[in-house]
């Protein structure tokens, strides 16, 4: 499908149909928020009101979307999804708040897409720009609206496909994980740390979830732990690995916790609490993954 075709066809749809709130603002979920957001301003239970950053959550789809409504949003990613711009990160965001809501309000939103630039040429790869906007109405009353902006594209060195290259599912490696993978063409497990405050975390992220500083580090794990969690996966076929094989959560000596596919095992043999030690397996010259043994 020819994408600017697909984007002038969407777009020229204009609004959606409006996507209700399944339930009226109301106060548990408030509460989630202001625990969520560590928000203690009295304002929100003492007048009855909601935080204003909140208006995205009230129609939220959740796991069972509805059918039946165009998202324009949707099918705009399912265009580019088949022009082999499989991979999704999201750029920008821009909301306006045109009055608090108040408890027992129900409200709807429309979406519409905006734009669609492109292709053009970032570090993760080639893409396209998607812009949409939404409004949010309480009645027939406009009470907030979002600019929101995500850079669909193909990983770079990834062929103009939509099926992933190679025999194995590669990793996307972005400047926020470079490093783990850096590492682990060394044989090194390494692990975020932050080098503000020291906190160590895992899957790596650009900012410390502890104080909040953009200064990320790392330290070299031993490579050793437990078993916390797994699965054995079964069904669908996986492409490089003949099925079964597990996947297990790896609480690692650390502290931190770690998911990787637990080798030369069987399925029956795999125990939560079992002392597990890395092993790195060599896919290519550009690639190579962390796994787990029995220790």
């Amino acid at each position: 499908m020819d994408i600017e075709e697909a984007a002038r066809r969407i777009a020229a749809t204009g609004d959606s149909a409006p996507r209700v709130a399944r339930d009226p603002v109301n106060l548990p979920m408030i509460h989630h928020w202001l625990d969520a957001m560590g928000d203690t301003n009295p304002v929100y239970e003492r007048d009855g009101l909601a935080p204003p950053a909140m208006i995205q959550v009230w129609t939220m789809p959740g796991l069972r979307r509805p059918t039946g409504v165009t998202d324009p949003f949707a099918e705009m990613l399912a265009a580019l999804d088949d022009a082999g711009y499989t991979s999704i990160v999201a750029t920008n965001s821009e909301q306006s708040y045109h009055r608090y809501l108040r408890q027992g309000e129900v409200i709807e939103v429309r979406t519409r897409l905006s734009d669609v630039v492109g292709p053009k040429r970032t570090a993760l790869g080639e893409g396209y720009f998607v812009t949409t906007e939404s409004t949010w109405y309480s009645g027939t009353e406009a009470v907030g609206t979002m600019l929101f902006r995500v850079l669909k594209f193909r990983p770079s060195g990834q062929a103009p496909v939509a099926k992933p290259a190679g025999d194995v599912i590669r990793p996307v490696v972005s400047r926020d994980t470079k490093f783990f993978w850096d590492g682990t063409a060394l044989n090194e497990l390494r692990i975020q740390r932050c080098r503000a405050c020291g906190e160590l975390r895992h899957p790596p992220g650009p900012a410390c979830p502890t104080c909040g500083a953009l200064e990320p580090g790392y330290v070299v794990a031993a490579g050793t732990g437990e078993i916390y969690s797994y699965v054995v996966h079964r069904h669908p076929p996986v492409p490089g690995r003949e099925l079964p094989i597990v996947v297990a959560l790896v609480a690692l000596t650390e502290g931190v916790r770690m998911v990787g596919e637990v080798r030369g095992v069987e399925p029956d043999e795999v125990r939560i609490g079992a002392p597990v030690r890395v092993e790195f397996v060599k896919v290519d010259d550009d690639l190579t993954l962390p796994a787990w043994r029995l220790a």
